[in-house]
């Protein structure tokens, strides 16, 4: 796994130095510190740091390009299905210099073109150039494990495509403008979300979505030719259930293939219990994680990691975050990676991330997807059953914005009350959100026509949350220089609980009535304290926490220009009561602080804050 980075010029000269290049490139150097590279050309410039995890030698270097020169790469990500692939390219008469599937991914894209991405198997971002055509291909996996990010920037020049897999790198673009999307940063305070679709919370810079391609032409200024390899399914498989064994260890042993020591993350929950297990029988001497606070009163994840660890046999650590630790380490990865915390398990995550380096482990294994793809989240679906029920029948129009408002953490009723009047009318009023959850579920609605009417549901907290767990994971895990991957998180995986009928992956409240035929596959090799235990992740208790930080909201530049006083001062007077206005609150103050207060880049005036409120 490992950061890149473009700049395409789009119809004339990219009018970037090798120096500024090198400099975007390394604010990425926690995403690569085993090596970093620069390839370019007349129209473009491609860069990459690189965390040596295949093939570490230096084989693996990259930009990696074509004997001919024609084709050159930047990428991200780890393939899943490498042989089968080079066995495939040998037999059309392709040959290999190395064992990287870096060349791979090369290979397949010069050779098939991007019919290759749909062949793929694994977690990427991808950005390859075809110097003969003036042609820029972009693409992310299916399931949005690796981030990708792209602006078109003005210049002196002209006009670029930026692209990378941070925002601190798009964003150190010389003439980059650094000015907060306020359609986004609401967004943000309902969803914890920091991306809306294509949004990001700096205006003008995109999220590719997962599985999107994007094919720009460096001949013009023009619109990229937009497509996604993902489809949903309206099929469903009785007997799909009698293959999540399989299907799902199978996706555990590829993810276990490396060059470099693997551990696993463990919470004592199903899922990453499951995952060990397996992983425990490939993986000699495995090494288990467990992070958390150590709170009174707080059923905490330790003793249950504990006892699997037991069970198993490995050799297991126990990673405590104290509050201390916490508010210094929320406000550092704010910092570091761009963007406003999603949960606070990311410093759990981020921190467990950094004593399994510390340990010499470079890749770590995790549980994320299990819940949105095979059923769990008993009270987000008893919410979607009971809504349902109440329709008696009627078509499901309101889905999405059901899903909006029972679940926001800033409610959209007392948005006007929290946002000053120019925000809020500069963020639309959200009007730009509802329409993205309704639009959204009505695809799904109309994809799963025929299936059970909570399908479309379970669906739709897969689009809207599992993108931005497996972003948390990411960025958590990357901040420390590790590679952390997602059995679960599998296009065969997924496509396999798509087909299974609802009865298989929820049929009520209780543990053992979530995620059914995964209980049922794996019921053999789990104690019954781990199959009938509710859903846990490195919890934090955040609401004994959260004074500690609430003084930022009265000091953040962003925060004075776009919350009430009201707001400021209530949430300021009782943060811990109000944890569900002070969590995002604050990230957004902190966030706003980093790019528009004393440590930013440049003057909040010289950031286009005033022009966005």
């Amino acid at each position: 796994m490992c950061g890149i980075l473009g700049v395409i010029g789009l119809g004339g000269p990219i009018g970037l130095t090798d120096l500024d290049a090198a400099r975007m490139r390394d604010t990425m150097f926690h995403r690569g510190p085993d090596g970093a590279g620069l390839w370019r050309c007349p129209w473009a410039v491609l860069g990459h740091r690189r965390l040596a995890v295949i093939a570490p030698g230096p084989e693996g270097h990259q930009p990696m390009t074509t004997p001919d020169g024609r084709f050159a790469l930047t990428y991200n990500g780890e393939l899943y299905n490498d042989a089968e692939l080079r066995g495939e390219l040998e037999s059309e008469g392709i040959r290999f210099r190395t064992d990287c599937d870096t060349e791979t991914v090369l290979l397949a894209l010069a050779v098939w073109g991007e019919r290759a991405i749909s062949k793929f198997r694994g977690m990427f971002a991808i950005g390859f150039v075809d110097r003969d055509e003036h042609r820029v291909l972009l693409a992310r996996d299916p399931l949005g494990i690796k981030p990708l990010y792209a602006a078109r920037v003005a210049g002196p020049a002209g006009s670029c495509l930026v692209f990378a897999s941070d925002l601190a790198a798009v964003l150190a673009h010389p003439d980059a403008r650094c000015t907060p999307d306020l359609v986004t940063v609401s967004a943000y305070l309902t969803t914890l979300r920091p991306t809306l679709g294509h949004r990001t919370l700096f205006e003008g810079i995109e999220t590719l979505l997962p599985g999107e391609i994007r094919i720009y032409s460096a001949r013009s200024d023009s619109q990229p030719d937009m497509r996604n390899i993902w489809s949903e399914s309206s099929a469903a498989a009785e007997d799909a259930g009698g293959e999540v064994r399989d299907v799902v260890e199978d996706s555990i042993i590829r993810h276990l293939r490396t060059d470099v020591p693997i551990c696993a993350l463990l919470s004592g929950g199903l899922d990453s219990a499951i995952i060990t297990s397996v992983a425990n029988r490939h993986v000699p001497k495995l090494m288990t994680y467990c992070a958390g606070a150590r709170v009174p009163g707080m059923d905490d994840d330790f003793q249950h990691a504990r006892a699997m660890a037991e069970c198993l046999g490995t050799h297991h650590e126990e990673i405590e975050v104290t509050r201390d630790g916490f508010l210094d380490r929320w406000h550092w990865m704010i910092d570091r990676s761009g963007v406003p915390l999603s949960t606070p398990n990311e410093v759990a995550i981020y921190e467990v991330a950094a004593s399994l380096r510390a340990d010499g482990h470079v890749v770590t294994i995790s549980g994320e997807g299990a819940d949105e793809l095979f059923g769990g989240y008993a009270p987000a679906m008893r919410q979607a059953a009971d809504h349902v029920a109440a329709l008696a029948g009627a078509k499901d129009i309101t889905g999405g914005l059901f899903h909006l408002d029972s679940n926001a953490w800033v409610p959209m009723g007392i948005k006007s009350r929290v946002l000053r009047d120019r925000a809020w009318n500069s963020s639309g009023r959200d009007e730009a959100l509802r329409a993205f959850y309704t639009e959204e579920f009505e695809e799904l609605r109309i994809a799963c026509d025929g299936l059970d009417r909570l399908e479309p549901h379970l669906r739709f907290h897969r689009r809207m949350n599992l993108p931005n767990l497996l972003r948390r994971l990411d960025s958590a895990t990357m901040l420390a220089s590790v590679e952390g991957r997602t059995p679960f998180a599998d296009f065969a995986v997924a496509r396999l609980a798509e087909s299974m009928p609802m009865c298989m992956k929820y049929a009520g409240d209780a543990p053992e009535q979530t995620k059914i035929a995964l209980r049922r596959a794996f019921s053999g090799d789990l104690p019954i304290g781990i199959l009938a235990r509710p859903k846990a992740s490195f919890p934090l208790p955040f609401q004994q926490w959260a004074g500690g930080m609430s003084s930022v909201l009265r000091t953040s530049h962003l925060a004075r220009e776009i919350f009430t006083t009201e707001a400021v001062q209530t949430v300021s007077a009782a943060p811990e009561a109000l944890w569900n206005l002070s969590w995002p609150m604050i990230n957004i103050a902190m966030w706003g602080e980093r790019w528009w207060g004393g440590m930013a880049r440049h003057d909040p005036a010289d950031c286009g804050l005033e022009a966005a409120v």
